[in-house]
Order: C-alpha cells, then sequence, then structure tokens
C-alpha cells in the first residue's frame, strides 16, 4: 500500500471522546476539535517519517515496521508504540493504551484508532 504523500484531514468522528479517553487537556481537545491537521508520510523500504502539521505545531513521528517508537503528542505528553509490518495493506500500531489502523481506500487514507470502548475515525484526501 502506498501512502507517501501529503494528506488533509477532512472528517473526523469521536474525536473528543477519544482525546478524553487518553487523558489529553481540556485546552488541546478545545483546539483539535477547530484544526483539521496535513499529514506528510515518507516511505523508505520499512522506515516512515510521519508529519503532522497544524497551525498551532509540527509534529514529526520516525518508525520502522516491527520495531517500538516513541511518539509525543501535541501536549509533551510520550507514548510508545509497536507499529506493526503492514497487514492486509494497512498500518497497525499499538501500544497499551491504543490501537491505530491506517489504510487506503480508493483515494482516502482511513485511520481508525480504538481506546477501550471509544472509536476514533479520521478520514484524509491526497492533496
Amino acid at each position: 500500500m502506498n501512502f507517501n504523500g501529503t494528506w488533509k484531514v477532512y472528517s473526523e468522528e469521536n474525536l473528543e471522546e477519544f482525546l478524553k479517553s487518553i487523558g489529553a487537556p481540556q485546552m488541546i481537545i478545545k483546539m483539535r476539535k477547530e484544526v483539521k491537521p496535513v499529514i506528510i508520510i515518507e516511505q523508505n523500504g520499512k522506515d516512515f517519517t510521519c508529519t503532522v502539521k497544524t497551525p498551532v505545531c509540527t509534529k514529526v513521528h520516525s518508525f520502522s515496521l516491527g520495531k517500538e517508537a516513541e511518539i509525543t503528542t501535541v501536549d509533551g505528553r510520550k507514548f510508545k508504540v509497536v507499529q506493526g509490518p503492514h497487514e492486509n495493506g494497512k498500518l497497525i500500531a499499538e501500544n497499551d493504551k491504543f490501537t491505530s489502523v491506517r489504510e487506503i481506500q480508493g483515494d482516502e487514507m482511513i485511520e481508525t484508532i480504538t481506546a477501550g470502548s471509544i472509536t476514533f475515525t479520521s478520514r484524509s484526501k491526497r492533496v
């Protein structure tokens, strides 16, 4: 699956509930509800760089499939995740708080993050 490119988020479902479930501060929840990020993904074999841009900040996360990596949230909290290998064309990242599944469907990138009983879905179009 080709995740390379620049993606603009256009739709999000259950964002606020998800952010609350992972302990995001109210200020971040309020700001994030108003912003649709741009995501730039660069893939080189098993190595990825994912840049998330908002008007407030830019976060860059690098990871390799099958290895543990650290991601930093907008408010500075750090999470360890293991980005599993492609599974049926999907990128799956897991830790003890959530599971993220990213996939391409037609001209969209869909990310579904599950934290406990909360499921957050983000839809992006390539720009």
